[in-house]
């Protein structure tokens, strides 16, 4: 036998999944990756989580890495990873600090360079440049499904 204030806690419980159960998700922030003719991607970026563009170096195949945060809606860059100082990677004065990573290369961090209009080109690389994007357990692999292509990763906040 119900009583009668389980009975009406029990009632509005059911009439709140009734009137929710229709009612559109609220858009979550996602990291979308396109080209000019469609979607390729996305993965959800919620406020302070990271998502890395992970690669390697076209030349010495070493490993880089460029990571995001969502920092209240804005697409930024926070810190990079580089396997070593080979040319064109290293330190640019004023951006960031620079740290040797606990595998080797180093980690330049504190970066906080915001990408304008949320949105970053890149043209993805073939299979031996493997250009991915990472997050907390689930990847896009960019040079894949569009190698030699050019994509825009977007944040689309909520």
């Amino acid at each position: 036998m119900i009583t009668t204030n389980a009975g009406r806690h029990g009632c509005a419980a059911l009439l709140c999944a009734a009137l929710f159960a229709g009612a559109p998700a609220m858009a979550q922030p996602v990291l979308v990756v396109e080209t000019t003719d469609a979607p390729l991607g996305e993965l959800p970026f919620q406020p302070g989580a990271e998502i890395c563009l992970r690669w390697n170096h076209s030349v010495t195949g070493g490993a880089v890495a460029d990571c995001f945060e969502n920092v209240a809606g804005q697409l930024t860059l926070t810190r990079s990873y580089l396997h070593d100082f080979a040319a064109g990677l290293g330190e640019v004065a004023g951006r960031g600090k620079i740290a040797p990573a606990a595998t080797g290369g180093y980690w330049i961090t504190e970066i906080a360079e915001p990408i304008p209009d949320n949105s970053l080109g890149l043209r993805v690389g073939p299979a031996a440049v493997n250009h991915r994007l990472t997050s907390a357990g689930q990847a896009i692999a960019l040079s894949q499904i569009a190698p030699d292509t050019a994509v825009r990763l977007t944040l689309r906040p909520n």
